[in-house]
C-alpha cells in the first residue's frame, strides 16, 4: 500500500469509494461525497490524500479542512470524512491515512486536529476529548481531537461552510 495526494484522475475512484464505503453505514446520510466536492470548489480541501494498493486502485481517502476556533487559535484542522473501501477494513489502512495527515500537520505546525468519530477506533491514534474545545450540538464523547502544539485552545469549533454546521 502507497499513500500519497490525490490527483485530479482519482476523483471518480474515489468518489465511488466514499460511497461504497458509507452505503450501510449508521451514521450516514449520504452526503460524504457532495460535501468534498463543496469543500474543493469552496477551497476548503487542505489536503486529501488517498491510499492505492500495488496496481494503483484506491483503498482509502482521508480529508482535512481547516477550522476556526472561537479564541482564535489559528491552525487548526478538521478531519474527515475519511473511507477505506469495504473489502479492506480493518487492515490499517485508515490508521495509517491518519498517522499521514497528521505528519503533514505536524510538517506545517498545526495547532492540532478535530473530529467526529468512533473514540474506540481514534483514541489508538492520539485523539480523546479536549477539554476546553466543543462543537455543540454532537456528544462530546465523538468530538475528538490531538492538541499538536500547546496550549490547546478553549472554545467552539467552527467547520468549513460545506459541513453545514453554523
Amino acid at each position: 500500500m502507497h499513500i500519497r495526494p490525490e490527483h485530479p484522475g482519482d476523483l471518480p475512484a474515489r468518489d465511488a469509494l466514499i460511497a461504497a464505503a458509507f452505503a450501510h453505514h449508521p451514521h450516514s446520510d449520504g452526503s460524504e461525497v457532495p460535501l468534498l466536492h463543496a469543500l474543493a470548489a469552496d477551497g476548503d480541501l487542505a489536503l486529501s490524500l488517498v491510499a492505492e494498493d500495488d496496481d494503483g486502485s484506491l483503498l482509502g481517502h482521508l480529508a482535512l479542512s481547516p477550522v476556526t476556533v472561537s479564541d482564535g487559535t489559528p491552525g487548526w484542522y478538521g478531519l474527515g470524512p475519511m473511507a477505506v473501501c469495504p473489502e479492506a477494513q480493518r487492515q490499517g489502512i485508515g490508521s495509517a491515512l491518519v498517522r499521514e495527515a497528521l505528519a503533514w500537520m505536524a510538517m506545517r505546525n498545526a495547532g492540532g486536529c478535530v473530529l467526529l468519530g468512533d473514540p474506540a477506533f481514534y483514541a489508538r491514534l492520539g485523539f480523546a476529548p479536549v477539554p476546553g474545545l466543543v462543537l455543540p450540538g454532537f456528544p462530546e464523547a465523538y468530538f475528538l481531537g490531538v492538541v499538536l502544539a500547546s496550549p490547546a485552545p478553549q472554545g467552539t469549533v467552527g467547520y468549513a461552510r460545506a459541513f453545514g454546521l453554523g
